[in-house]
């Protein structure tokens, strides 16, 4: 921790308030993707994201970042468009909460994906709390299998596990991202990029969204970098595992919010299973030592 925050209080709160407003990003997204399709949502939202943090990004007067940078600018860019597409399209087919449920278990997928990438070990406290969270996404799958569903809804359900894969691979190589460059670099270049690599399908997938869309995709736009950089300000000032937990403020937020302005009410199974994967990660933080400050990806 720093020495000029002697307290984690105010940059705990600031954490919560960048979980808060990146939650409100996904209302606006999942309804951009209901309208004109994950694809369109996602690449307006980045080319804006793009115009909004160059701006941000220019005034600060940068050092252009060497080859090494750039690499894995353009190489991080690529998982966070897989991560974002594949969400973004389970989340208009699935209650906000039980989306963001589900995609809690991408910190227990990074445990793997450091050992194999990282040569890290995996010992039986991790096993455990990856169990925990298998048997959380089995009761929420369940409750879903339950209740009233479609085939889509399981497909979406499959989306959002392949966007956990993407977001856990995408925390390891945010380490190595965030020891070579600053969060409005990492703002700029990642929405460029996500940007121009969606482009490569616009002959196929683009549509022009109607200039009642405008509001919403700019809105996303701006919310997901003010989520950025309040998540940045926080973790600069603050230990990772003090922190950590801020994020499952998510779900609550996911249910308040999709309660507010999609009337999804959240099940039994969705508390339970959420419950039980955070208890997984939070096991996992307990266990872990403390780590250089992640920067947030914005999905």
């Amino acid at each position: 921790m720093r020495p000029d925050s002697p307290s984690p209080v105010i940059p705990f709160l600031v954490a919560c308030a960048g979980i808060a407003t990146f939650s409100a990003m996904d209302v606006l997204m999942k309804g951009l993707s209901i309208d004109i399709g994950a694809y369109n949502a996602v690449l307006w939202r980045t080319g804006a994201g793009t115009l909004l943090s160059g701006l941000l990004y220019v005034a600060s007067r940068p050092k252009w970042p060497g080859k090494a940078t750039m690499t894995i600018h353009a190489w991080r860019s690529v998982f966070v468009a897989g991560m974002a597409l594949s969400f973004f399209w389970a989340l208009a087919r699935l209650p906000i909460a039980e989306a963001i449920a589900l995609a809690f278990v991408a910190p227990l997928m990074a445990l793997y994906m450091a050992a194999i990438f990282l040569g890290e070990k995996i010992g039986p406290r991790s096993i455990a709390a990856s169990l925990l969270g298998l048997a959380g996404v089995i009761v929420i799958v369940a409750g879903k299998l339950g209740g009233d569903y479609s085939d889509e809804a399981l497909l979406a359900v499959g989306a959002v596990f392949l966007s956990a894969v993407f977001y856990a691979y995408n925390l390891i190589l945010a380490r190595r991202q965030a020891k070579m460059a600053e969060p409005l670099e990492i703002a700029f270049f990642q929405n460029a990029f996500v940007a121009a690599i969606l482009a490569l399908g616009a002959p196929w997938f683009l549509a022009v969204p109607a200039a009642g869309h405008a509001p919403h995709i700019v809105g996303a736009a701006a919310l997901a970098t003010a989520s950025l950089l309040l998540l940045s300000w926080a973790y600069a000032r603050a230990e990772t595992q003090i922190l950590a937990t801020t994020e499952y403020t998510g779900f609550l937020w996911a249910m308040l919010f999709g309660w507010m302005f999609f009337d999804e009410a959240v099940t039994w199974p969705t508390i339970a299973g959420a419950a039980l994967i955070v208890i997984g990660c939070l096991i996992v933080a307990r266990k872990a030592p403390p780590l250089d400050p992640i920067e947030p990806a914005a999905a």
